[in-house]
């Protein structure tokens, strides 16, 4: 069976959470960043991960994404929400609608540091806007700094571990 393994990574999030996956795949696995990944065409399951950016997958991602076709696939992400917040699950939803075309193997999300950048941006936005800082915010993306951690690496792994042993009938 041959697995590719692709991932794109804005701030070393999602890179991190690829690391943890690719040391639970065969070796015979491809794994590469999504900027210099194969066409999925000549794999049998496709793992792809990505951050997101305004509830989907980064533009890098969606244009990847794309081209999977047919495939038994599962996909991770990460994000500056919990994955569990109803901003967590419509990024699951946008993602599992935009990868219909194929069979769904499993899915994993976790929380991830936002970059300083956006939120320098945040800033300068009315109070109004949803993203505007407020103590509450500043409270989440503090919460978010320490993510992805030891734990949601190790989830990482057992999630695809068990997609793996499910796709090779051990399980």
């Amino acid at each position: 069976m041959k697995i590719l393994l692709t991932y794109s990574s804005r701030t070393g999030n999602t890179e991190k959470v690829a690391r943890a996956i690719r040391e639970v795949l065969p070796a015979s696995a491809d794994f590469y960043k999504m900027s210099e990944a194969p066409q999925p065409e000549e794999y049998d399951v496709v793992i792809v991960g990505f951050w997101i950016d305004r509830g989907m997958p980064d533009k890098e991602a969606l244009s990847y994404i794309d081209t999977i076709k047919n495939k038994r696939v599962a996909f991770f992400f990460t994000l500056g929400a919990r994955p569990d917040s109803a901003h967590g699950q419509k990024c699951f939803e946008r993602t599992r609608s935009l990868l219909k075309d194929n069979l769904l193997l499993g899915e994993f999300a976790c929380q991830g540091k936002i970059d300083p950048k956006l939120i320098e941006s945040f800033k300068s936005l009315p109070p109004e806007h949803p993203h505007a800082i407020t103590e509450g915010s500043l409270e989440r993306y503090a919460a978010a700094a320490i993510h992805p951690d030891d734990t949601d690496l190790l989830r990482a792994g057992e999630t695809f571990l068990n997609i793996f042993l499910q796709v090779n009938g051990e399980k």
